[in-house]
């Protein structure tokens, strides 16, 4: 009976993990088309290449090419501090709306203009470090192929 017992604990234990585990993360700001790219070898993204702590970002697709599709509400493009590349969505995810943005400051972070939270873009993940935020920003997809940089929908 003991044997019996344990076995179905066991199985409903591993079926509760089994469940609960996810690969993607759902987050506040709703899918939109992405789609972006930059060319490193031109003016004014060279400053992209072989750096660290760099940053653009894009609130419209204004002087973008027609093909150019930029999130939900904008995208930020920074280089981390390992010199990689990462996008995130500017729509802070603690008030989920298109018109209300984090903007990137000198420190490698994002600030929320509404609610005020931070979050740490240097280390590729779009962190909150303070404020009421508890989820991360939403990122993007980044390629470099050659001296092109592709931002894609994950």
């Amino acid at each position: 009976m003991k044997l019996v017992i344990k076995h179905c604990l066991t199985i409903t234990l591993l079926a509760f993990t089994f469940a609960s585990c996810r690969d993607t993360v759902t987050s506040s700001i709703p899918d939109y088309p992405v789609y972006l790219e930059l060319n490193m070898a031109t003016a004014p993204y060279t400053t992209f290449l072989n750096s660290y702590d760099h940053y653009f970002y894009f609130k419209s697709s204004t002087g973008l090419s027609a093909s150019s599709r930029i999130g939900y509400g904008g995208i930020i493009i920074c280089t981390g501090f390992d010199g990689g590349y990462y996008a995130f969505d500017m729509s802070c995810p603690y008030e989920a709306k298109q018109t209300v943005r984090v903007y990137p400051n000198d420190s490698g972070e994002a600030v929320c203009e509404k609610c005020g939270s931070v979050f740490m873009l240097g280390y590729g993940i779009g962190d909150p470090q303070s404020g009421p935020a508890k989820e991360t920003l939403k990122r993007y997809r980044v390629t470099l192929s050659g001296y092109m940089l592709y931002v894609t929908l994950q």
